[in-house]
C-alpha cells in the first residue's frame, strides 16, 4: 500500500483517526443498540481481534465507554473505567451529539474527567451520532486502584 493510501485510509476509517493498534485489548462498556456499529468494526479490523465485553478479568489498553446521559453518573462510569485500563491507557468516552437522545454536555463531561482524575486530549465526532473524547491519566500521575 502506498504511502498516499494510507493516508486515505486513515482519514476514512475512524477507529485509525482514534489512535488504535493492532493488537490491543479494548473493553467495550455501555453497549446498546443504539452504538455506531461502524466504529465499533473498525476498531475490531484495525486491532485485529474482537472487542472484550464488560466481563472481562483482565486490563485493557483502551476502554471504549458509550455513555448517555440517562445511563447514571458519569463521573463513577469513568472511575470505574479507569480501573479496567493499563497504566498509560486511555477512556475513550463516546456520548450522542448534540440534538441525539442521551447527549451529554460537553462540561458535564469536562467536570467528570477532572474529577476521576483524567485530562482530555482529544475530541472528534465519531460517526453519524457519536462523539468521541479521549481521556488519559495525566502524565506523572498514577492511576488510583
Amino acid at each position: 500500500m502506498s504511502a498516499t493510501a494510507d493516508h486515505a485510509e486513515e482519514r476514512t476509517n475512524t477507529a485509525a483517526r482514534l489512535g488504535f493498534e493492532p493488537g490491543q485489548v479494548v473493553q467495550e462498556i455501555g453497549y446498546d443498540d443504539d452504538v455506531e456499529q461502524e466504529l465499533r468494526e473498525g476498531i475490531e479490523a484495525t486491532i485485529g481481534q474482537e472487542l472484550v465485553d464488560e466481563d472481562y478479568d483482565d486490563v485493557a489498553d483502551v476502554v471504549l465507554l458509550w455513555f448517555r446521559d440517562e445511563d447514571g453518573d458519569l463521573t463513577d462510569a469513568l472511575v470505574d473505567a479507569i480501573g479496567l485500563i493499563e497504566d498509560g491507557g486511555a477512556v475513550w468516552l463516546l456520548t450522542p451529539k448534540t440534538g441525539r437522545d442521551g447527549y451529554v454536555e460537553p462540561s458535564d463531561i469536562n467536570e467528570a474527567a477532572q474529577t476521576a482524575g483524567l485530562a482530555q486530549t482529544k475530541s472528534i465526532s465519531a460517526g453519524k451520532d457519536w462523539t468521541g473524547s479521549r481521556l488519559v491519566t495525566p502524565k506523572g500521575a498514577k492511576a488510583k486502584r
